[in-house]
Parts: structure tokens; C-alpha cells; sequence
């Protein structure tokens, strides 16, 4: 497959080149979060995932160098769609991860799913102004769906015992609590990012359940040290580390 990127895209390398990625240069094109996410998601040899709204396929691409059987990506923008399977293809993963043209309300599988995870829109209907890039607007605010519909899907596919992970802005925990507790989702296991250690958490990561247990509650995540330069389990993690936690 010719890996020179079109006029309009960037071709890029994560992971110390195991993972190349094209993106449009203007347009939606993920940050990261998507890494952190990545990072955060335990996964098994035998999971079928499901994620619910791909952009690019990034999130996959990273989850690739763990252990899964296969992974559903649904992406409801049809110039998004065709980036994410051409990703797929560029890095030969047609076998483990299958991109689908989907909005993810209408999805209705006959099946559950071990592992499901999502990078929601962060932005509410109506909060914020909208990018000039419909591509941008679709993936950052809630226009296709919100975040009570993600968890009502997430409650209604996945499998007994299953994971469902996700990354989301602490500005809206309490909606986030608020929807998944209407959806019968319970947490299981979470972490907060902070930019740097004495600030407050931006961003949260966050793994639920059907069932309830003792929540694992994991030490913040610190992306930066004061001089600016990213902290060692930062560089760790963009590096594409494959076990749970380190040591900062």
C-alpha cells in the first residue's frame, strides 16, 4: 500500500514507528487524550471490543500492541469512516479491528461485547462555540448524541463482567455520574490527569461495570514536570508502554 499521504493529509508514527496514522491537515485530528486513554484500557486475549466513534481509528491503532480478538470501531462521519479503515489497513490490522460507518444509536448488534470504550464529544449542545470544521464540531460537541445516550448504548451491549472505559472532562463528572448511574453503569476503576502536580484534574479515566465492587481508585496522572518537559510516565505512555502503571 503506497504510505505517501494525499495533499490534504499528514502521515504520522507513534510508538517508535509501529503505529503510522494519516490525518487530515485540516480538520478533526485527535490529542492527547486518546494516548492517555489508550494507556488507561485493560484488555484480554480473548475480548471483542467495541469503540463507539472512531475519528481516525487512533484509539485502536495504540490498543493494537495489547492483547485482544477483535474490535468493532463505529464512526458515523463518512470521511472520517474511510480515514479510520484506511489506518487500518496502512498498519495491516484488518483481521483485529473492523471500522463500520455507524451512528452509534442505532447500533443493535445480536451480541454484547467484552470491552467497550469511547473518547466522547466533550462539549455539551449548546456550550461552546462551533469549529468551521463540521468534522471538528461532530466529534468535540454533543450534536450526534450525548453523553446519557453513549452510557444507555454502553449499558445495553456489553457483556456480564465486561469494561467499559472512557476518557471525559472533569468540568462534567457530575453529568457523566449522572448518566451512567441512570444506565446502571457502576466504576470500577478511574484516574484523574492533572497538567502538572499541583493543579487541579482536567480530565478523568474512568473503567465501569454491570456489577458492583471496591473501586480501585489510581494515583493522578501528571503530564508535566515545571520546567514544561513531560513527566517520565508521561513519555512512558506516548511511547507506547504496554503494562498497567509505572513508577514516576
Amino acid at each position: 500500500m503506497d504510505l505517501k499521504p494525499a495533499d490534504d493529509e499528514t502521515l504520522d508514527r507513534f510508538y517508535h514507528g509501529r503505529i503510522r496514522l494519516l490525518q487530515k491537515r485540516k480538520g478533526y485530528r485527535f490529542s492527547l487524550d486518546a494516548p492517555l486513554l489508550a494507556d488507561f484500557i485493560r484488555t484480554c486475549p480473548d475480548d471483542e471490543g467495541l469503540e463507539l466513534g472512531t475519528g481516525s481509528g487512533i484509539i485502536p491503532l495504540l490498543l493494537s500492541i495489547k492483547p485482544f480478538r477483535h474490535i468493532t470501531a463505529l464512526e458515523v462521519q463518512s470521511t472520517l469512516f474511510e480515514l479510520a479503515a484506511k489506518n487500518v489497513r496502512l498498519n495491516g490490522l484488518e483481521g483485529r479491528i473492523t471500522v463500520m460507518q455507524q451512528d452509534l444509536v442505532s447500533f443493535s448488534p445480536s451480541r454484547t461485547y467484552h470491552l467497550i470504550f469511547a473518547n466522547p464529544p466533550y462539549h455539551a449542545r449548546g456550550r461552546g462555540p462551533l469549529s468551521g470544521s463540521i468534522e471538528k464540531s461532530v466529534a468535540k460537541h454533543e450534536l450526534k448524541c450525548d453523553i446519557f445516550a453513549i452510557m444507555r448504548k454502553t449499558a445495553e451491549l456489553l457483556s456480564p463482567g465486561g469494561r467499559a472505559c472512557f476518557v471525559f472532562p472533569e468540568a462534567r463528572r457530575a453529568e457523566f455520574c449522572e448518566a451512567a448511574a441512570a444506565s446502571g453503569l457502576m466504576l470500577r476503576r478511574e484516574r484523574t490527569v492533572r497538567p502538572h502536580s499541583g493543579d487541579r484534574p482536567n480530565l478523568f479515566l474512568t473503567e465501569l461495570g454491570l456489577s458492583e465492587e471496591t473501586p480501585l481508585i489510581e494515583r493522578p496522572l501528571v503530564l508535566l514536570r515545571k520546567n514544561g518537559e513531560y513527566t517520565q510516565e508521561a513519555r512512558q505512555i506516548f511511547a507506547g508502554r504496554q503494562h498497567a502503571q509505572a513508577s514516576e
